[in-house]
């Protein structure tokens, strides 16, 4: 994969965790999120950082590395797609910080995290299309995305 490549979709990333970060760091230590009731299967709190960099970091390599194999065999335009897919699902991303920790909407939120994780299994299905291995690191992400969305739904539910 080309440094260049690789430093955009890094940047993309991290302005997408940057951004997320921006509605969630505040809202965690408030006294409206430590009142929510959140089911017995959540995660302690220091499991989200830890899983979210190691996911922003399989995006951006195993984007930039589909996004170059695609130029470098011809396909401008599926390459294109592709960022433009990858793009889209680091905006749901960034998103659901805010409607969540921000706007404080449980059910939207529960709707957005389940758009992203159909963009982000859109995502590995395309990155293994082009390289089977590629989409295999890139599988955690839409799990991970499910298992949120599982998440989110059930805290909406809790606290209606």
């Amino acid at each position: 994969m080309r440094p260049s490549t690789l430093a955009k979709t890094a940047g993309a990333a991290f302005a997408a965790a940057a951004l997320g970060g921006l509605a969630t760091k505040p809202a965690v230590e408030s006294a409206w999120y430590r009142r929510l009731n959140k089911p017995n299967f959540q995660p302690p709190s220091l499991a989200f950082p830890i899983a979210w960099n190691l996911l922003y970091s399989d995006i951006a390599a195993v984007s930039a590395s589909t996004i170059d194999t695609l130029n470098e065999r011809g396909e401008a335009a599926q390459a294109r797609a592709y960022s433009r897919a990858l793009a889209a699902n680091l905006v749901l991303n960034a998103s659901w910080s805010w409607v969540f920790f921000n706007r404080r909407r449980l059910g939207a939120s529960a709707v957005v995290a389940g758009a992203l994780t159909a963009s982000s299994a859109d995502l590995a299905r395309r990155a293994a299309a082009v390289n089977a291995s590629a989409g295999a690191v890139l599988t955690p992400y839409p799990l991970w995305c499910a298992f949120a969305t599982v998440l989110s739904t059930r805290i909406w539910q809790l606290n209606r």
